[in-house]
């Protein structure tokens, strides 16, 4: 797949960014999202999860690893931050298996930390930052 990219010139534009990309890859559910501290991960999972109906409050992570939220239809979807993972095989302890291969929508923070523990055909998200105008471009892979 050709990478692609999303711009993104301020926070006002952050949930049709989330439409965007929500509609471009129906089929994918496992989503690795980077980008530098305060790049705005968290920020656009948050997008993501209204765009999907999510009922629940959505905050990262940091400490459990593994938020799980319900949409509207109480549908799961479960949000990683691996911040402070120290090796991939702590993703062991918690079954992560259990969430990435579940067919349910699997947002993930820092997958780098992760190793090679990431889903193969995952979509990769790449938030990178203009320092200049603060606007963030949103690079997709598969």
């Amino acid at each position: 797949m050709k990478p692609e990219s999303f711009l993104c010139a301020g926070i006002h534009e952050l949930d049709e960014i989330a439409a965007q990309i929500l509609d471009h890859f129906p089929n994918e559910k496992v989503f690795a999202i980077s980008g530098s501290m305060g790049a705005g991960k968290t920020t656009f999972i948050q997008a993501l999860c209204r765009k999907l109906l999510v009922t629940d409050t959505v905050t990262s992570p940091t400490f459990s690893l593994v938020n799980e939220y319900r949409t509207s239809c109480n549908n799961p979807v479960f949000h990683f931050d691996l911040y402070r993972l120290r090796k991939p095989e702590e993703l062991l302890d918690i079954g992560y298996e259990e969430y990435f291969y579940s067919g349910n929508y699997c947002f993930i923070e820092w997958p780098e930390n992760a190793g090679n523990l990431i889903p193969e055909g995952c979509l990769y998200i790449n938030i990178t930052v203009d320092e200049l105008t603060k606007a963030r471009y949103f690079n997709v892979t598969k």
